[in-house]
């Protein structure tokens, strides 16, 4: 789905997109540059293997999620597989090691390196003596010049995606000998290394017509290990074979097919035969698990059956023949127990096709590890209460964003630790916890801060298209008795609401009555609320350390009882619009919800609930701003000073006289971050850059636009013996080394994930 991928690093941060003003914040708690960025949570799962143990040959059926518009990464429309097919055919002056960090790429580039800095910023690129394009011709400083002019962003007729980098550069001109680049910046740019990753041939970049449309369904020049056959609409695939041309090592396999499957086809597929690697669901992992258990050596079937279905399966038609003796040597109604027979041999047919399913699935096993990317909870500042900081604030540290990781990643067997920047996560350089800045989960500061901002529990509600509060107890009976039916028949569509079923909002020990009928176990043995990590027979403010204004002033106490009582505030209740994907492989991301709902009822927030299309979602409500909680997902970037700057940029007014939000969905943002992000982006100093993007992730804690939860489950199931092929975690794929193992060799799996927490 492209909510939780969000496309390709090139369009990623790009895209034309209120603010709560400047932070009055002159410190804030962060880290330092001494602090260490750690370890990746999770070593990647590719069934690793020698290039001398995997055969020569052999076809690679890998699911992806659709047929891309176009090959041409800089353009809006670019997707997931368009970034995959570029990885594959097109040169990259860097790659992404284990820890996400740019490594250079030596199949193109023998060195690169910063000769000066004043007047101006200048890198030579020296490029590898074999490095040609399928054409014959070499790559050189004409092609490096061609994406320039294109991406500078300086000729409207090209349609790009974005520009940044490239507007900073001044000129491009061959250096010494055809293999040396010499680029001269107009600006210091850190992140320069971003740069011409991929490089697309002159040919591509030449001319705005070549840019637009020559690209879009094929790539008729390439300098990978692989090259582009064709883009099959009708079979919705795309058809990678070996590059003759090619100088590095030679690809294993002979094709690469890329095909566009949906995510609740795929099991039914594998089981066809017709995968061999495809992204899964965590219950597709379960069954696939399943599959590769242990076999009983005499019946074959798999020790861990279902419901122990090998043992139910064995009895047979003797036990179908003994029932119906029975039934007729007794007198008993022979009609009820043929209905039992045929439900016996329906249940019968039943096992017997998953057995065979089971059998089929194992020869497939489940690979995993974390994705670069991590999921966040959205906070929309431009209207609403969310406009408040402290309503945003307040939101945030209702979350147990511990809980949420484990929800989802602890039942995968993976490191459920909460991602603690905006900016990177745990192994890359940027990586440190600047959550300290708003603060940890409190629930009693969270309505402290509902208070100061003036949402009264229990208040009165004007009639405006809602019940008003103290309607007549039939009626809200039936209005949730509706909810729940709805609920219970599973109904995705529709548009239920959380935390306003309070029958005693009016009465003044209604608080006191829901913290009694509290489940018994959501409170320790010292009378510790475990939501809150707070003892309720206290009135102290636990310490307030991290940023000034963050909290609720010292001494503001919620109001007594009426604990989860629905908030009001001039006539309307503090109820917010929680918007969600509702198709195949979205399941995750509502059970979050589901939980986030429960954590803000808990301080009296009411949430909406509406689910919509996948293929609405971004469109029509997030980029729209047409919602107030939503759940999406970044993935990380190696540039984080450049990448991640329209994410979180200040919106400005644009010449028509609306908003230009860039990537800023949220439409919170600060000048102060902005401030961070220029600095960051111009410093060649990276222990520089590094502390200043770790401030910048402080005032976007502190700002609680949007609160990052846990890092992506990344979930591959892949034929046994495919090699180097699945859960890349970080790392670029090394297509070339690709391949099903030779007979009798065998992959390597990684060490079992270290749940400790990175530090």
């Amino acid at each position: 789905m492209s909510h939780v991928g969000v496309g390709p690093r090139a369009v990623m941060r790009s895209v034309a997109f209120l603010t709560a003003g400047v932070l009055a914040v002159p410190a804030l708690a962060g880290c330092t540059s001494e602090e260490s960025a750690g370890k990746p949570l999770a070593a990647q799962d590719v069934g690793a293997a020698t290039r001398a143990s995997v055969s020569d040959g052999g076809t690679l059926r890998w699911a992806v999620d659709s047929v891309p518009d176009t090959l041409n990464t800089f353009q809006s429309d670019a997707d997931a597989t368009t970034t995959r097919v570029a990885q594959a055919v097109l040169p990259s002056m860097y790659r992404m090691d284990e820890n996400g960090s740019p490594v250079r790429n030596p199949d193109y580039l023998e060195s690169a390196e910063v000769v000066d800095t004043e007047p101006k910023q200048v890198v030579v690129y020296k490029l590898n003596q074999q490095a040609v394009w399928s054409d014959g011709r070499e790559i050189g400083a004409a092609d490096f010049a061609a994406q320039w002019r294109a991406l500078s962003g300086k000729d409207s007729a090209y349609w790009t995606a974005r520009n940044a980098g490239y507007d900073r550069i001044e000129k491009i001109e061959r250096g010494a000998d055809d293999l040396e680049v010499k680029v001269t910046f107009s600006r210091p740019y850190a992140d320069w290394k971003a740069l011409f990753s991929p490089l697309y041939p002159k040919d591509v970049m030449g001319t705005p017509d070549a840019f637009n449309d020559g690209a879009r369904r094929s790539l008729k020049v390439t300098a990978g290990p692989f090259t582009v056959k064709k883009v099959d609409t009708k079979a919705d695939q795309v058809v990678l074979t070996g590059n003759p041309r090619w100088w590095g090592a030679p690809a294993k396999l002979d094709k690469i097919v890329l095909r566009a499957v949906p995510r609740d086809e795929r099991v039914s597929e594998l089981v066809a035969g017709k995968l061999d690697l495809a992204e899964i669901d965590p219950e597709t992992a379960d069954e696939v698990t399943l599959a590769a258990a242990p076999r009983d050596p005499a019946t074959g079937t798999p020790l861990m059956g279902p419901q122990g279905s090998p043992a139910a399966g064995a009895q047979g038609r003797s036990a179908a023949e003994a029932l119906r003796s029975w039934a007729v040597a007794n007198g008993s109604d022979e009609e009820a127990a043929e209905e039992e027979i045929l439900a016996r041999e329906e249940r019968r047919e039943a096992e017997a096709k998953a057995a065979r399913r089971q059998k089929a699935l194992s020869g497939f096993e489940v690979r995993k590890s974390l994705e670069p990317a991590y999921t966040q909870l959205a906070l929309n500042g431009s209207g609403g209460p969310l406009a408040d900081e402290r309503v945003r604030r307040a939101v945030a540290r209702a979350l147990d964003r511990e809980k949420l990781a484990e929800t989802v990643l602890k039942p995968l067997g993976l490191p459920a630790e909460p991602v603690g920047s905006h900016l990177a996560l745990s192994g890359q350089p940027a990586y440190a916890d600047g959550s300290g800045a708003l603060g940890e989960q409190n629930a009693k500061e969270a309505r402290a801060l509902l208070a100061d901002a003036g949402w009264v529990r229990g208040g009165p509600v004007k009639k405006d298209g809602e019940k008003a509060a103290g309607a007549e107890k039939d009626e809200k009976d039936e209005k949730d008795e509706d909810k729940e039916k709805k609920k219970s028949e599973g109904d995705d569509d529709g548009t239920y609401i959380v935390g306003e079923d309070n029958k005693n909002a009016g009465d003044k020990n209604a608080g006191d009555k829901n913290e009694d009928s509290k489940n018994p176990d959501d409170k320790s043995d010292d009378g510790t609320d475990r939501e809150s990590g707070e003892k309720h027979s206290s009135g102290k403010n636990t310490a307030q350390g991290g940023a000034p204004g963050a909290y609720a002033p010292k001494g503001t106490a919620a109001p007594a009882g009426s604990v989860a009582a629905p908030l009001a505030k001039d006539g309307k209740a503090l109820t917010l619009r929680f918007v969600l994907p509702s198709g195949p492989g979205s399941e995750t991301l509502r059970t979050v919800a589901d939980r986030i709902t429960d954590m803000l009822k808990d301080i009296g927030i009411g949430t909406e609930i509406t689910k919509v299309p996948d293929e609405s979602y971004f469109k029509d409500h997030i980029a729209a701003g047409e919602y107030d909680l939503a759940l999406y997902s970044w993935p990380a970037s190696a540039f984080p000073a450049t990448d991640a700057r329209p994410i979180y940029a200040k919106p400005v007014p644009a010449a028509d006289g609306s908003l230009n939000v860039a990537q800023n969905y949220t439409r919170v943002g600060t000048d102060q971050v902005d401030q961070l992000f220029d600095r960051a982006m111009t410093t060649l100093d990276q222990k520089e850059a590094r502390d200043l993007l770790r401030k910048a992730d402080s005032r976007i804690w502190a700002a609680a636009g949007s609160i990052p939860l846990y890092q992506r489950p990344q979930l591959t199931v892949a034929r046994k013996n495919l090699a180097n092929a699945g859960a890349f975690g970080f790392e670029t794929p090394v297509y070339e080394d690709m391949g099903f193992l030779e007979k009798g060799a065998q992959g390597s799996r990684p060490s079992a994930p270290s749940s400790s927490p990175s530090s």
